[in-house]
């Protein structure tokens, strides 16, 4: 793994775990917060940014819902900052996975 994160202190056996599986975790590391966690192992990801308007030579706020994995070891929950990191596509539509949570809620 490139990146240096510290390793969560639970274990599990997860094969899509960047930490105990075999999950490289390469491209874009992006910050957000968990808006939703009803799914196995996956949570959407919501993530606020700035969008320039060159017409208008003004911001505007955008958001977008990124579906990322969630390995046992993490195990976020509704409302927790995390930090997620672009990997290989996990399904159809997960090609992201929480890394590490930032603030519980």
């Amino acid at each position: 793994m490139s990146l240096t994160l510290k390793k969560p202190k639970k274990t599990c056996d997860d094969r899509n775990c960047p930490f105990h599986g075999e999950l490289p975790v390469r491209g874009r590391v992006l910050e957000g917060v968990v808006v939703s966690a009803k799914m196995d192992k996956t949570v959407i990801v919501r993530r606020n940014y700035i969008h320039y308007i060159p017409k208008f030579r003004r911001y505007e706020r955008r958001r977008s819902r990124i579906p990322s994995h969630n390995p046992p070891c993490i195990n976020a929950k509704e409302g927790d900052r995390v930090r997620i990191g672009e990997c290989r596509p996990i399904s159809k539509t997960v090609s992201f996975v929480v890394i590490e949570k930032l603030e519980e809620k």
